[in-house]
């Protein structure tokens, strides 16, 4: 699910965006939740800011999509 619809296309529709990013939300507090603090390595750390990146990234994209649409 990389923000594409089924068949590969981009995802134009709000409530598919925002499910989209519930999603991947809801993974990354599955992961944080997943991680023991005291055996925590820096690579844990920085896949966690990766996976931030990606949703903002995501997020942008989407606020994008939606101005490029109205103009």
């Amino acid at each position: 699910m990389k923000g594409v619809d089924h068949l590969g296309s981009p995802i134009q529709n709000k409530n598919t965006q925002v499910d989209f990013l519930k999603h991947r939300l809801n993974m990354f507090i599955d992961v944080l939740d997943a991680i023991d603090p005291e055996e925590t390595e820096l690579e844990d750390i920085d896949r966690l800011i990766s996976m931030l990146d990606e949703m903002e990234s995501k997020c942008r994209e989407f606020n994008n999509r939606e101005v490029s649409e109205s103009v």
